[in-house]
């Protein structure tokens, strides 16, 4: 059985970049890839049925159609991709699921944007911090474009860190971008930072982010519940990235 079934094969890539939103600490990259499948009118391409994914059906509002809970969107003129989940990926299933999402890019010569929030309490007028780690020869193009290198030593955890973890097993080239949100609810600002100085900058594609600020709050409030699952679940299943402190 495939584990990535195409659903519109009129989609051409060339060697794409795939840019991850699971869900996460401060839902960070899944509120970043939500984002920019709405702005930039992404079409659906893909459903992903890797090894250990719930089997379950998902619809949106004012529409009848149903999809899996983990699709791929595609813009084949930026030749990008989007990995949209509606639901966590379980501990059990971290590493089959990483080695199916590689496998995929790997057979299409791609480049892989990973993301994870760094629980950090929010402060008044301060900006999150951005950092960027890498696997393969992907570490240059974080220094060409000035993101930070970590500011200590920490660890990815989670879906997110298994398909890290992959990534550099296979020599894949793939980023890892790390930013500091809040640790209990829904974070709009740091997804702004995650797609304004990390996205843009690595595949220049300019992704327009008023309107994550703008509705900041209305964001929140719809991802709030699933923000509440994600820190009641096995902290296995929640990307994120922590400091390392935390193991010795």
């Amino acid at each position: 059985m495939e584990s990535v079934t195409i659903h519109d094969e009129d989609v051409a890539l060339d060697r794409p970049t795939l840019v991850e939103g699971l869900p996460g600490i401060g839902l960070v990259g899944k509120i970043a890839v939500d984002h920019m499948v709405e702005t930039l009118d992404m079409t659906y391409y893909a459903s992903i049925d890797c090894e250990g994914l719930p089997r379950i059906s998902v619809y949106e509002d004012g529409s009848r159609d149903l999809r899996p809970p983990v699709r791929l969107y595609a813009d084949e003129s930026r030749d990008l991709v989007a990995l949209q989940s509606d639901v966590p990926v379980s501990a059990s299933a971290a590493s089959d699921f990483a080695a199916c999402i590689t496998e995929w890019i790997t057979d299409h010569d791609g480049t892989a944007i990973y993301m994870s929030g760094l629980p950090k309490q929010k402060e008044a007028d301060r900006i999150p911090s951005l950092y960027g780690v890498a696997t393969g020869d992907a570490g240059g193009r974080l220094d060409e474009q000035d993101i930070d290198r970590p500011a200590e030593r920490g660890a990815v955890s989670g879906p997110t860190g298994a398909l890290l973890y992959e990534a550099g097993a296979r020599d894949v080239d793939a980023f890892g971008l790390i930013v500091e949100s809040d640790p209990q609810f829904p974070d709009p600002e740091a997804a702004r930072i995650l797609v304004e100085r990390g996205i843009k900058p690595l595949t220049d594609i300019d992704v327009a982010t008023d309107d994550l600020v703008e509705r900041a709050e209305e964001i929140s409030e719809q991802k709030e519940q699933l923000a509440q699952r994600m820190q009641e679940a096995d902290p296995d299943e929640s990307s994120q990235a922590q400091s390392i402190r935390m193991f010795q």
